[in-house]
């Protein structure tokens, strides 16, 4: 494959202040705080975005703190939703697997990068990296496309979907970035582009991997792909930046 651009040879790693918010043991201890609190006024059936606001103001959270607050954060009743459509690893032999590209590649960059990365209350892990309509290409890209492959692969998938937001700059470069990684790698991927992924991911009776809450909630069925990597085949002194609600 040819050197990447100057672009891609950034990574996407920590804010300047992510130690600060998260590294420290008293900032980490008020944001799971804040997660019982938020955990608790959802399962009441609190409105989302006004629980997130007063909890938010209560800890007197910074704006990286409340994006890690909202991707830890779940209702009880969001969680049995999501488990009893979730799918062990050896239920994906022989499957097709969709998945929700920017999502998970975005995150496992983030945390090869260095970055911090939430574990979810209905086990899900979840970046605080956005695009903002615009992909770019880091070091850990490569990398991470072959990580998953390699993984569907051992777990059986019969074949791999790509889905990326058609929108989103730059989702053409990569399309084309996992196709030239398929045919090096022998991994049957076919990958799309589409206008409403998330809304894609949820039709018909399809098996996604994918950590967005919207999409876990009105999926068929999905498998937690990112888990199953940080668990079973990342490194674990790779995995050092991921907090959970244990406060690890």
């Amino acid at each position: 494959m040819s050197d990447p651009q100057p672009e891609t040879r950034r990574n996407r790693g920590k804010d300047p202040h992510d130690e600060a918010l998260f590294g420290r043991p008293k900032e980490l201890e008020r944001l799971l705080q804040a997660l019982q609190d938020m955990h608790y006024l959802l399962s009441k059936d609190y409105p989302p975005r006004a629980t997130l606001a007063l909890v938010g103001n209560r800890y007197r959270l910074r704006q990286r703190q409340i994006l890690a607050l909202q991707g830890m954060a779940c209702s009880a009743n969001d969680i049995q939703i999501r488990k009893n459509k979730e799918v062990a690893a050896t239920e994906i032999l022989g499957k097709t697997v969709y998945v929700d590209g920017f999502n998970i590649v975005i995150i496992l960059e983030s945390l090869l990068s260095g970055g911090y990365v939430f574990k979810g209350l209905d086990g899900c892990y979840r970046d605080i990296s956005s695009v903002h309509g615009s992909y770019k290409r880091v070091r850990q890209t490569e990398e991470v496309l072959i990580m998953l492959g390699n993984a569907l692969h051992d777990l059986g998938a019969e074949r791999v979907n790509w889905i990326f937001d058609a929108p989103v700059s730059n989702s053409g470069r990569l399309k084309t970035l996992c196709y030239e990684i398929a045919a090096l790698q022998g991994f049957l991927w076919d990958i799309y582009l589409d206008n409403a992924p998330d809304k894609f991911l949820i039709a018909e009776n399809r098996l996604i991997v994918s950590s967005d809450a919207w999409v876990l909630s009105g999926c068929y069925a999905w498998f937690n792909l990112a888990a199953y990597i940080i668990n079973h085949v990342m490194d674990n002194n790779v995995a050092v930046n991921i907090i959970n609600q244990e406060g690890e």
